[in-house]
């Protein structure tokens, strides 16, 4: 090659350079103008990407795991509860809050709002098919329609009979029965195996028992061995085009099996209930069999098609089983470094049932094991942010500091995202003093409705999370058992402190919701406690 084809060569990739820099220039110009110029980091990619999600949080790249790695301190770095990440090599800036008012504005939805949920940002919930989370306006309406009738009082008794059938079980398949002291290397193998049973029991009309999980329909695995390794991988179908999931990987070709087996089953068992319903078989009084139902019962026109019941049983079954999974486990580990709660608690427990059988009309008498919960869910919300897009170029009200008065205006440009930082929520010193510390006692006297447990939704009435009590019965019914019974205390490694287990336990991860780590415990036997047999 000649001197002067080099030349040209170096010219023409000279030339390009130029003109990618200037659109990367001109690209955050723009990001800059779209978000009114509002204070907040300049950063390399946009946080809800495919970097901004496996890229390493750093200070260059602060990436989606900020909001948990710089929750103490992020927002006061910038002076406001409302910033902006405008990206420079690539994508569109995102505006991010802590302040529940702004979250208001975009959420709460209605025929006039012009914010709404991007469907490139809820395909996680949309693996099975469209559903009550991810759908809007009319289409909202509709599925609400079918699935809220699935939500009665004799489903919530059930979840609460259930939980503790399986509580008892656990005791003696586990061992415990016999033992005096018991220690888990990871709670969560508990509490995961509790949620997939009640979920099963109370949200498919199942039999099992502890022993006996529910499984595919080939008896190749049970259903939780299916989930595991479905949220486990589904992010490539979130991320990636869908023939990655396809490639010829050991993990990958387990993933396809597992999605295909779970999408065979929730379609079968539609079947089975569709035959039960129009045969007259006496019916159960799990979700499942409720929301066919409804399904069934309602005009032609507003009925959903079996991709939508499974779209809608999918999202439940992550809500009932991930989300209260990890609470649970959360809320074990916090107990484990605080024993003047856990007697606080046991004194409440024990005054309120002593040694009967915990019952439904209980559960308003236990507040400091609702109050765990709660805390639980806002020191660790599984669901930690939310995503909307404005359709059209709106104004956004922004209050003013704490003790100041009045708003300042924001113009939006059409087409942005704003993301509802949830962790930023429930550790934001306008709503939680001490927001670092577990303080149960906060939650005291606090509606079960209220909105400062962002995690399940920033809404009420109908468009308050449906499973919200189904998740709290759940986790009231097991934790009251629980602590009666066991003293929860920490396995410590050797040599480590108190303060070094809660540093190296007590942190989050990120599956498909955020989830505390894995939780190493030891259960000791109350003296109070009677053996007890259903």
């Amino acid at each position: 090659m000649s001197v002067v084809d080099n030349l040209n060569w170096t010219t023409i990739l000279l030339a390009i350079g130029v003109v990618f820099i200037i659109s990367r220039v001109n690209n955050f110009a723009n990001g800059l103008k779209a978000v009114d110029y509002l204070a907040g980091p300049r950063v390399p990619f946009p946080l809800v990407s495919l970097p901004g999600v496996l890229l390493p949080t750093s200070w260059w790249n602060p990436g989606v795991f900020y909001v948990w790695r710089w929750r103490n301190h992020f927002y006061k770095t910038w002076g406001s509860e409302t910033i902006a990440f405008v990206p420079w090599a690539s994508g569109k800036p995102n505006i991010v809050t802590t302040n529940l008012e702004v979250a208001r504005q975009v959420t709460l939805g209605g025929h006039k709002s012009s914010w709404g949920k991007p469907r490139d940002k809820t395909r996680a919930h949309l693996i099975f098919g469209m559903n009550l989370v991810s759908a809007e306006g009319e289409l909202w309406r509709k599925h609400r329609r079918v699935v809220g009738p699935a939500f009665t009082n004799d489903l919530y008794q059930l979840v609460w009979q259930e939980t503790y059938r399986f509580y008892n079980e656990m005791i003696e398949a586990e061992g415990w029965s016999t033992q005096d002291s018991f220690a888990v290397p990871a709670v969560q193998g508990l509490t995961f195996k509790l949620a997939v049973l009640v979920m099963g029991n109370c949200g498919f009309g199942f039999t099992f028992d502890w022993l006996e999980p529910p499984t595919t329909l080939d008896g190749s695995m049970s259903i939780q061995q299916a989930f595991h390794k479905f949220t486990k991988w589904h992010m490539l179908d979130v991320f990636f085009p869908k023939w990655v999931s396809k490639l010829p990987i050991p993990e990958f070709w387990r993933y396809q099996v597992a999605f295909n087996k779970l999408k065979d089953f929730m379609h079968a068992q539609i079947t089975e209930r569709r035959h039960s319903i129009q045969g007259g078989s006496p019916l159960r009084n799990d979700v499942f069999t409720m929301l066919v139902k409804a399904n069934e019962d309602e005009e032609a026109k507003f009925r959903l098609d079996d991709e939508e019941l499974i779209g809608n049983i999918f999202v439940m079954f992550i809500a009932g089983h991930e989300t209260t999974a990890h609470t649970l486990a959360a809320a074990v580990g916090l107990l484990a470094v605080h024993d003047e709660i856990q007697d606080e608690v046991h004194e409440e427990i024990m005054s309120v049932i002593g040694h009967r059988d915990p019952l439904l009309s209980d559960f308003t008498k236990l507040e400091n094991v609702v109050s765990i919960f709660y805390e639980a869910v806002r020191m660790f919300p599984a669901g930690f942010l939310i995503v909307r897009r404005t359709s059209e170029d709106t104004i956004l009200q922004l209050p003013s500091p704490v003790g100041q008065q009045g708003t300042t205006s924001l113009p939006v440009q059409k087409g942005t995202d704003i993301i509802v930082d949830i962790v930023g929520i429930q550790n934001n010193p306008r709503y939680f003093d001490e927001h670092e510390k577990f303080k149960p006692q906060r939650w005291r006297g606090i509606s079960n409705e209220s909105e400062l447990l962002s995690t399940f939704s920033i809404a009420s009435g109908p468009r308050a999370c449906i499973g919200r009590k189904f998740a709290t019965l759940e986790s009231v019914c097991f934790l009251t058992s629980l602590l009666r019974d066991w003293k929860v205390e920490p396995v410590l490694k050797l040599g480590e402190t108190m303060e070094e287990w809660k540093k190296r336990v007590l942190d989050a991860k990120f599956v498909i919701t955020l989830a505390v780590k894995d939780v190493p415990v030891r259960f000791v036997r109350r003296k109070s406690r009677k053996h007890r047999s259903m």
